[in-house]
């Protein structure tokens, strides 16, 4: 009878210290990972820059997959708790004020974890994991979207949280876009088509 070796898996802190431990070393692998790319990062130089033994991280995290693995969970809860702020406020909001906040909440987002989409892209990452990761992204745009359009059904916010992510990472892309003639009146040219979407929505 053939056996199958299990795949390594991340360790859970049990107490307040190895919590502390494993966000040093998260914190260290992020700067690692920006600083030289995943692919050119080591478990070595991520111990190093944490000031913790290579040991102590294998016991954490047994391959540099998982490490890149629990960053993104961090990221990806980062993004999770902005999105929720701005489902919070959403209901008071004028349509421009929250299409600005909507573009800027990616945007913003994108400069504070800069090294997001390498992680996403990085060998090792579940594509099912990934999708999920979109479809709650998208799952979160709608809620937000209902907050502050209360007639809105469930299914049509559903719908139009595709367009409106889409805007979003456009918005980010055209931010960053290197050169760039006219930035600024492109950017606000953005704001305006999201505003007039929500005016559509809401006239539904």
């Amino acid at each position: 009878m053939s056996s199958q070796k299990a795949s390594p898996q991340a360790k859970a802190p049990r107490r307040e210290r190895g919590h502390a431990r494993v966000e040093s070393l998260l914190e260290a692998a992020g700067e690692t990972f920006a600083e030289k790319g995943y692919e050119a990062a080591t478990m070595t130089a991520i111990a190093k820059r944490a000031g913790a033994s290579i040991g102590s991280l294998y016991q954490f995290f047994p391959t540099k997959e998982l490490v890149a693995k629990a960053l993104l969970d961090v990221h990806i809860d980062a993004l999770k708790q902005r999105m929720l702020a701005l489902r919070n406020k959403a209901a008071g909001m004028e349509h421009a004020a929250l299409a600005r906040a909507l573009l800027r909440l990616l945007k913003d987002f994108r400069r504070d974890y800069p090294g997001f989409v390498m992680l996403a892209e990085a060998p090792g990452i579940p594509m099912d994991y990934l999708l999920a990761v979109r479809g709650n992204n998208r799952a979160a745009v709608a809620t937000i979207l209902e907050a502050h359009l209360p007639d809105l059904t469930e299914a049509r916010a559903r719908v139009a949280a595709y367009v409106v992510l889409q805007l979003m990472k456009t918005y980010v892309a055209l931010a960053a876009e290197p050169a760039m003639t006219g930035r600024t009146a492109v950017l606000a040219e953005l704001e305006t088509v999201l505003t007039e979407q929500l005016t559509r929505l809401a006239s539904e």
